[in-house]
C-alpha cells in the first residue's frame, strides 16, 4: 500500500462526478414526481368534488322542474317554454348521471 500511487487520472475522477451528479438528478426527479403525483390527487379530490355539487345541482334543477311542471300543466295547443324545455333535459342528464354513476361506483368497488 505505500508504494502504490493514490492519484485518481482525470478521465476516472471525471467519471466518479458524473456518477455523483447522475445520483442527484435521480433524487430530483424522483422528488418532483411525488410533488406532481401528489397534485394531480388533489387536483382529481377538487374534480369529484366538482362532480358531486355539479350532480346534486342537476338533480335540484330537476326537481324543481319536475314539480314546477306537475304544478300548473300547459294546455295542448300551446308550445313549451325554452325554459322548461331546458328543466326537462337537466332532469333527465340528472337521472342519466346518477344511474351511471352508480354503475362505475359498484364495477370499481368490486
Amino acid at each position: 500500500m505505500f508504494g502504490k500511487n493514490t492519484r485518481m487520472n482525470p478521465l476516472e475522477s471525471r467519471k466518479q462526478l458524473l456518477l455523483a451528479e447522475s445520483e442527484l438528478n435521480h433524487a430530483q426527479l424522483v422528488e418532483e414526481w411525488q410533488v406532481l403525483s401528489n397534485e394531480v390527487h388533489a387536483l382529481a379530490s377538487q374534480a369529484r368534488t366538482i362532480r358531486s355539487f355539479a350532480s346534486a345541482a342537476a338533480t335540484l334543477v330537476g326537481g324543481l322542474a319536475s314539480f314546477r311542471n306537475k304544478k300548473s300543466a300547459p294546455p295542448a295547443a300551446t308550445k313549451p317554454s325554452w325554459l322548461k324545455t331546458l328543466f326537462k333535459g337537466a332532469g333527465l342528464v340528472s337521472t342519466f348521471w346518477q344511474t351511471f354513476r352508480a354503475r362505475s361506483s359498484d364495477r370499481e368497488g368490486n
